[in-house]
């Protein structure tokens, strides 16, 4: 449940168009649900801002189906990252009209009232082609959470002209969130590049001294452009998240 469906209830309720009865069912099982394998935590809106994500690696089908089925039960949105094809059966089985993305390995469905969408787009820059799965769960998690989205792929320091050539779509972002692995440069000069925040997101690609992404994270954490953040290796779903809280802000404005 989502600060606008609990305003739309109570406003209901003050209005006289629901009685207080019908109300109580509406919160039954609030703040949270007990599936005794999982808790579904469905006060994380009211306190957050965006409803619980599930991580879906290592989960079973079964109980991906039951996790899925409870949550858009309370109208909240549903996002699952890391999901498997047959995981994503699973759920589409109990939510028909979620969207599985392959690429991204998401499942969404949205539900109930939506919150306002910022002016200012994300801006999802991704390095190399081999980068687009976790710059897809960035994009996917951010306009689930309500925002608009942009992405530049295929645009690394290999051939930094291919950057340059797209510095408007970096001027008119909110938040940038930059996906690269190898020796992990591209946010560096991102952030040389503009003055709204960046979130760097090193990723596994790379041969043997990239380190499964440990090498990009040591060379973003030790960048000397200020204002650099840095998520853990691989977590698209961690920077799409930090960039849209970065973005509401300016809605509050």
């Amino acid at each position: 449940m989502n600060p606008e469906h609990l305003r739309a209830l109570l406003e209901r309720v003050q209005g006289g168009d629901l009685d207080v009865p019908a109300a109580l069912a509406q919160l039954k099982g609030f703040p949270y649900s007990d599936l005794e394998f999982a808790k579904i935590d469905h006060h994380r809106s009211l306190r957050c801002g965006a409803p619980e994500v599930v991580f879906g690696e290592s989960k079973t089908p079964e109980h991906l189906g039951k996790i899925a089925a409870e949550i858009v039960r309370r109208d909240n949105n549903l996002l699952v990252t890391r999901v498997s094809a047959e995981q994503a059966q699973a759920i589409l089985a109990v939510v028909s009209d979620a969207t599985y993305d392959p690429v991204a390995r998401t499942v969404v469905a949205l539900r109930g009232p939506q919150p306002p969408t910022p002016n200012d787009p994300v801006v999802v820059v991704c390095a190399g082609t081999s980068d687009i799965p976790v710059a897809e769960e960035a994009r996917v998690t951010a306009e689930c959470l309500g925002n608009t989205v942009e992405v530049l792929r295929d645009v690394g320091v290999a051939g930094i002209h291919r950057l340059l050539a797209h510095t408007d779509v970096l001027s008119r972002a909110g938040v940038i969130v930059v996906v690269a692995g190898m020796e992990g440069a591209l946010p560096s000069v991102v952030c040389g590049l503009s003055d709204r925040p960046v979130i760097a997101v090193p990723t596994s690609i790379g041969y043997g001294a990239a380190l499964g992404g440990l090498t990009a994270l040591f060379g973003m954490l030790s960048s000397c452009a200020p204002g650099l953040t840095v998520v853990n290796i691989d977590n698209g779903f961690g920077a799409g998240y930090a960039a849209a809280q970065i973005n509401r802000l300016s809605i509050r404005e």
